[in-house]
């Protein structure tokens, strides 16, 4: 081989050796990045990225991630790791949680919100649920099969027995009396704080056990209202709540004529609280329209205040009113069970004063009766 020829293949032969050695690393690195990629575990994907691109000969072997760890980081998806780790964190608001309540806490709900149902926002439809326009009970709904009463008040009829020539006569010291109460929601805001009410309410004083005189409904009082309430919600301390006000106007009357006439019109402001299974009404009012009994309000004075306490379904209401200018007043007691049959209960009511219907207003006398009622009073 001549020398030219010689140095033609040396030259060949080192540049295949040269390039050769390069050409596979090159497709073995190519391979072993794609081999990283399929590595699950940050940490050895990384350093198997090192290995393949020369940053490091070996990874150290301190990183490497054990295979069964790197199994179960595979195994486990990442969304799940945080739910783990909030379920055995420390309850909201624990001091060693790091995470404390914020001034003002979402709620699912208004009703949520409120907590349980209070007895006033009960008996006013204050729960943003609650239907628009609605017809419930108002006072009490009950009938006395029996009252009884200390001094029969006959003076009123003195007069149309002697027009007849007819000796005064005494009724039946025991007779029925019942009352029928209703309230309808005429317009109320979206969360039912305000709405618009009118009201009606009707007393009798029934002679049932009377058969002389034809058993006559010895009083009837009638009395419609129309009034604006709101829900104030503001707490007063000591557990009290300011629930209800009331702003409204109603007229009373017996629908007599002549000298049986008794009638008035009154303003009344109406504030509710409350506390748990007890409720207090405070309620002030304004009289005008009093031809027929122009002295009435020195027997009904000008408020009154009504106590409400709910014990195991039972319900002991206690009002009184009266005039302290005068010393004349009346106050009323009574206990509801709970419900009996279906929605009737047991209903006992006793009363000490003047005014227990509108023929009596200036009349003295305890009553006693028993009887079912359909309804408490809140």
């Amino acid at each position: 081989m001549s020398r030219p020829l010689l140095s033609v293949v040396t030259t060949t032969l080192a540049t295949v050796l040269l390039i050769a050695p390069g050409a596979g690393r090159a497709q073995t690195l190519a391979t072993t990045i794609a081999e990283c990629a399929n590595v699950a575990a940050d940490s050895e994907r990384l350093a198997c990225y090192d290995r393949a691109s020369g940053r490091t000969k070996t990874a150290a072997p301190t990183e490497a991630t054990p295979p069964a760890e790197a199994a179960r980081a595979q195994a486990t998806p990442a969304e799940a790791k945080p739910v783990v780790a909030a379920a055995a964190a420390p309850a909201y608001g624990h001091p060693q949680s790091g995470v404390f309540p914020q001034p003002n806490p979402p709620v699912a709900s208004a009703t949520a919100a409120r907590g349980p149902e209070s007895l006033i926002d009960s008996a006013w439809g204050f729960d943003p649920n609650s239907p628009r326009y609605t017809i419930n009970s108002y006072n009490q709904n009950y009938l006395l099969f029996a009252r009884y009463t200390s001094r029969f008040n006959s003076a009123p009829f003195v007069p149309f027995f002697e027009a007849f020539g007819e000796p005064v006569s005494d009724g039946d010291k025991v007779e029925a009396k019942f009352q029928i109460s209703a309230k309808a929601r005429a317009w109320t805001t979206d969360d039912r704080r305000w709405g618009l009410w009118i009201a009606y309410t009707q007393q009798s004083q029934w002679q049932l056990y009377n058969s002389d005189v034809s058993k006559p409904f010895r009083d009837t009082n009638y009395m419609p209202e129309a009034f604006v309430s709101w829900r104030p919600d503001v707490y007063l301390g000591g557990g009290f709540r300011l629930g209800l006000l009331n702003a409204g106007y109603n007229h009373q009357s017996n629908g007599r004529s002549d000298l049986l006439s008794r009638s008035w019109d009154r303003v009344f402001v109406e504030a509710g609280i409350e506390r748990g299974n007890f409720a207090l009404l405070a309620k002030g009012w304004y009289a005008f329209n009093l031809d027929d009994n122009p002295d009435i309000t020195d027997y009904y004075g000008h408020g009154s205040l009504t106590g409400i306490y709910k014990w195991n379904g039972h319900s002991f209401n206690l009002m009184a009113r009266g005039n302290l200018g005068t010393g004349k007043g009346a106050a009323q007691l009574s206990w509801t069970s709970p419900p009996l049959i279906g929605p009737f209960r047991a209903y006992v009511q006793g009363f000490a004063g003047y005014g227990e219907s509108m023929i009596d207003y200036n009349w003295n006398q305890k009553t006693i009766g028993v009887g079912l009622s359909l309804n408490d009073q809140l």
